[in-house]
């Protein structure tokens, strides 16, 4: 179905005022024009995990009002469980939460955490904050009603039923177990909602991002969540999460939301940007205005302070990474929502936020789509509705290539939530080694949730013993975190298949960790296996875990490549001109097919005028 067809297709499935076709403004009285372009702004997340305050909020206000609004930034997002007063960094206290909810069953700030929530006046102080600077204010919920107003039997506001008459423990998140869900149809469900989206509407709220939504996708409650939206007499945009989405259901988020997650939790690992090619790629046709895939967040500038991935640190991203992130974001007009810590930004950071060249291309492009993909040098384009010029985005996302599973001492074959006791066990003979690789792979599924861990690794041989956690590594990677001795990469216990063991290596996928071998070991026994921060995920996860004895590296590919691409492929015809939107530089017309070199991992993005389009 070509793209126009789709959304005339979405607008009668909608029976309102859905978009006609793609990435043209809907109509006021529908809600996609509530966010007619991708939306900017900063979320918690990245740096203070569910554990962020009142101040640190407002400092970041501050900064984008100081440094970003102008730019075009303009939401700031208090992102999980604010309604927590003793929550912990680097994880969640599902222990003894001290909860804060109200006689309805509705959460409401932790007045230690925000200070000006006291005496019942929850985020509104803190939302008119916002809007006497211009910007507008944004809260993370998860989907479903709170297990203590179920157990409290709360009542619910507009309604004879109780929070214990609208829920149900299929579907609870396993990852946090804060919510059962609402069932839908049942006397109340809908009030619930109505309710809180009318609480919510009380204090301010412009944006709301709900958890646990899209994947596994929860339909009924995507609906229930849009009318309360509807009802509540507030323009509040709606972003759903996590993901993937499913792509089946395209048309009904795009439906009822305004944006919606193609993936899971991205962190500044290369193999997750890497992986948003493919996930871009797919989802580009279903881009409209007002409903947007969301690639996720952008962990730039320092993260970490108190988030889940525990280490206070400026992004691992390196520039050209950053560069790749930005461009790639930018031509697939996705929202963006900035990480990072803003006071602690450097000028660099400051620079990619900023461009307001890139800045104007993410806001008005049109026919945004991958030209090409080979191999790995990618291509991507768009239109300028305004002036008939091309955007050109080119990427090198060339790597070392490991060896392939066949090579190796030992494969563990696909590690699920389905395997037997979710691990396997190994025995492997490395006489004569004198490296030692662990290698993880991603086994195809959601990256997100590749937790893995080495279990019990022993070296042995000649009659000596040894711990392979007693032997320093030479390097270790991570797509996710660090890995980590005796502890999963989360910083939790090694636990797996509901077994704790005290000695281990914490990883996640994809990683490699090096050894230098010493002298006079043969055997290598270890037990491999899915940790239970990923067999708890909705999702769940799938690894694939490889020992090599060799390095399993391919020779490097060069610093930089040029990635070639002809005027028939960009639709230009010879003498148009070309502008580096990233540097401002003017480079001149094309007399012939465009090549320029660009770095391993990194990117580059043009505007190319010409008054005459080629014949194609």
């Amino acid at each position: 179905m070509k793209p126009a067809q789709r959304l005339l297709a979405l607008a009668a499935f909608v029976g309102s005022l859905a978009p006609a076709h793609a990435q043209k403004a809907a109509p006021k009285t529908d809600f996609h024009q509530w966010a007619a372009t991708p939306p900017m702004g900063w979320n918690s997340w990245d740096c203070y995990g569910p554990t962020v305050t009142e101040a640190e909020v407002k400092a970041n206000a501050d900064y984008m009002a100081k440094n970003l609004k102008s730019s075009g930034w303009e939401y700031v997002v208090v992102d999980i469980r604010w309604y927590v007063g003793n929550d912990t960094a680097h994880g969640y206290n599902e222990k003894n939460p001290d909860f804060n909810i109200d006689q309805y069953g509705r959460f409401v700030p932790a007045v230690n955490r925000f200070p000006s929530a006291a005496g019942g006046k929850g985020f509104k102080p803190l939302a008119d904050y916002m809007h006497a600077k211009g910007l507008k204010f944004g809260i993370h919920i998860m989907r479903g009603v709170p297990v203590a107003a179920v157990h409290r039997k709360m009542p619910i506001l507009g309604s004879k039923a109780t929070a214990a008459d609208i829920y149900s423990k299929d579907g609870q998140a396993g990852w946090l177990h804060d919510m059962y869900t609402v069932v839908a149809g049942r006397p109340g469900a809908q009030e619930y909602y109505d309710s809180l989206f009318k609480l919510y509407a009380a204090w301010g709220v412009d944006f709301v991002k709900v958890d646990d939504l899209s994947s596994p996708y929860h339909a009924p409650e995507v609906e229930m969540i849009r009318k309360a939206i509807d009802r509540s007499g507030r323009k509040i945009v709606l972003s759903t999460s996590p993901g993937e989405t499913p792509i089946a259901q395209a048309q009904h988020v795009a439906a009822h939301a305004n944006m919606w997650r193609t993936v899971g939790d991205f962190w500044d690992s290369w193999e997750q940007l890497k992986e948003h090619f493919d996930v871009c790629e797919r989802w580009a046709p279903h881009i409209a205005s007002g409903a947007w895939p969301d690639a996720d967040m952008l962990p730039l500038g320092r993260l970490g302070i108190r988030a889940e991935r525990g280490d206070d640190r400026m992004t691992r991203f390196t520039r050209d990474e950053q560069f790749t992130l930005m461009t790639l974001w930018s031509i697939f007009r996705s929202p963006l929502m900035f990480g990072g810590d803003l006071p602690s930004n450097d000028a660099f950071t400051l620079s990619l936020l900023t461009n307001k060249n890139v800045l104007a291309m993410h806001r008005n492009s049109t026919r945004n789509r991958q030209l090409f993909r080979r191999d790995n040098l990618v291509a991507w384009t768009a239109d300028d509705p305004a002036t008939g010029d091309k955007f050109l985005a080119l990427f090198n996302a060339q790597d070392q290539e490991l060896a392939p599973e066949s090579e190796a001492a030992w494969a563990s074959g696909p590690v699920t939530r389905e395997t037997p006791g979710q691990s396997k066990a190994a025995d492997i003979d490395i006489t004569g080694a004198t490296k030692l690789y662990l290698n993880v792979r991603n086994g195809g599924d959601d990256i997100a949730w590749d937790h893995a861990d080495w279990l019990n690794p022993i070296l042995s041989g000649g009659g000596k013993i040894t711990p392979l956690t007693t032997v320093p590594w030479k390097s270790a990677t991570a797509g996710w975190g660090q890995a980590t001795i005796n502890k999963s990469v989360s910083g939790a216990a090694l636990l797996v298949g509901g077994k704790k063991y005290d000695a281990g290596i914490g990883t996640h996928s994809n990683s490699i960790i090096e050894y230098d071998l010493p002298a006079g070991y043969t055997r290598l026994s270890t037990t491999v296996g899915l940790d239970n921060a990923g067999a708890a995920q909705n999702t769940g996860g799938t690894l694939s875990f490889l020992v090599f004895t060799k390095n399993p590296y391919r020779p490097a590919p060069a610093d930089s490549v040029r990635v070639p691409v002809t005027l028939q492929e960009l639709g230009v015809a010879a003498g148009a001109t070309v502008q580096d939107l990233w540097t401002g530089q003017h480079m001149g017309p094309l007399t012939g097919d465009f090549a320029p070199y660009i770095r391993r991992h990194g990117a580059k993005l043009y505007r190319i005028s010409s008054k005459k389009a080629a014949n194609k």
